[in-house]
């Protein structure tokens, strides 16, 4: 009698026991789980203020990372391993573990993005808070989930220092000989030094090396009024007085400002001078892939994917854009404005602190819109509220390519580049985008 009863006690507490783990939710995670990812590290990227070519290169590793783990339990996607030379074979996950491969994908995500960013603190409260509401979920399955995101976080930061960006960091800065007055100088407020002067010698992704689609020189400087390199330059300096004749109010400069996209622009008051942080052209693609993905309605490894690809070839733009920029190390338009034609005149946009040729914006536009239209198919309509934290109105547009035609031609509206700048670094990141388009097959 009394071991049936003690018997009676021990299954009762199995059997409740057993009624909690099974009232343990799977754990479910949504794409605006991952925009929400992608949301806080541009945020975190705004306030350490990263370089253009920095800041790529922090969004296409984390999103690698969590592809990666995503495409090893959908076999819709195809694993980058062998697409990308260099990337080796991820570790699996241990398939005795309760692991849920999209919350694996989304730790990795956090915690390869929390190696490239200086505000790490920041990624922590954001990661713990989620890491909390996970746990209460199911703890088993956050654990096993965590342990392998972690795993391959790891295996994927040591891909990643081997790409040659802390090397870079100790080299030397870009010299300018300020007798030469084709060459780039630092221009005003700040007259910053050159910025990334060392960018192509960093490890692409697609590209075979920096300078595969190396473009054709720009035209011969020349301040011969009938040469063509004058042309330009005085249709930078007629642009913008046209534009702005009745105030600051035409559509050409609405353009201008919509795609700036400067994260460091320096503002002076008097005897202050202070910044002014926004996002970098790149971030503003991505801030396109999240509406075109929202657009679309796509699932989470549809989004994972659409980011990745995208950040790829973002990345690999702003590879082949710096080799160029610092190889034919032209002189913006600016500097000569200034000393032939008006001594007073300012650009729309302040003039980043680099080479004129090509465009950065024409290069990368062309290279994310490309595969953008291959991802979702061309005529693809959108609203772009990508500044609108910034003051600034969204804009229509009726496909990616039309986009990257405003974005371009945006930098002559800004009085910072020559028209062969933005036509020919457009045609230079559309090749690009093919190439990433042909060589990742990233989708059966």
């Amino acid at each position: 009698m009394r071991l049936n009863k003690v018997a009676f006690i021990l299954l009762t507490i199995w059997l409740f026991a057993m009624s909690c783990k099974d009232n343990s939710k799977p754990i479910v995670i949504t794409p605006n789980d991952y925009h929400t990812s992608i949301d806080k590290v541009v945020d975190i990227m705004v306030h350490d203020i990263f370089s253009p070519p920095v800041a790529s290169r922090i969004f296409a590793y984390p999103n690698i990372a969590a592809y990666e783990i995503m495409s090893q339990n959908n076999n819709a996607y195809n694993s980058l391993n062998g697409q990308i030379a260099h990337l080796k074979k991820i570790p699996k996950a241990d398939k005795t573990k309760s692991v849920n491969y999209q919350l694996a994908a989304l730790i990795a995500h956090i915690d390869v993005s929390k190696q490239l960013i200086f505000s790490e603190q920041s990624i922590e409260v954001f990661r713990d808070s989620l890491y909390q509401v996970w746990e209460s979920i199911n703890q088993s399955e956050f654990e096993d989930s965590k342990d392998y995101g972690l795993k391959v976080s790891g295996f994927i930061g040591k891909w990643m220092n081997g790409d040659n960006y802390n090397e870079t960091r100790t080299m030397s800065k870009f010299n300018i000989d300020p007798e030469d007055e084709e060459r780039w100088q630092p221009t005003p407020p700040s007259y910053m030094d050159g910025l990334e002067p060392h960018w192509g010698k960093i490890r692409p992704f697609v590209i075979d090396s920096s300078d595969q689609f190396k473009p054709i020189p720009p035209p011969l400087f020349s301040m011969d009024e009938g040469s063509n390199f004058y042309k330009e330059l005085k249709e930078v300096y007629d642009i913008s007085n046209q534009i702005t004749k009745d105030g600051d109010e035409s559509e050409e400069v609405l353009i201008a400002r919509f795609w700036d996209c400067n994260p460091y622009v320096s503002v002076t008051r008097g005897h202050l001078m202070f910044a002014v942080k926004k996002i970098t052209p790149g971030a503003h693609w991505i801030g396109i892939t999240k509406i075109a993905c929202k657009t679309e309605e796509a699932d989470f490894d549809r989004t994972v994917f659409a980011y990745t690809k995208t950040s790829i070839a973002i990345a690999d733009a702003f590879i082949s854009c710096w080799d160029e920029k610092y190889r034919s190390n032209l002189v913006r338009p600016e500097t000569l404005i200034n000393k032939y034609f008006d001594d007073d005149w300012k650009p729309i946009l302040q003039t980043p602190p680099f080479p004129e040729y090509t465009s950065g914006h024409s290069v990368v536009s062309g290279a994310a819109s490309t595969v953008l239209t291959n991802v979702f198919g061309d005529n693809f309509s959108f609203l772009d509220d990508t500044e609108t934290t910034y003051g600034l109105p969204i804009r229509p547009f009726s496909s990616f390519n039309e986009a990257a035609q405003e974005a371009a031609i945006s930098r002559m509206y800004g009085g910072i580049h020559y028209r062969s700048a933005v036509e020919l670094g457009i045609g230079q990141g559309v090749k690009i985008g093919d190439l990433v388009n042909e060589s990742l097959i990233m989708k059966n």
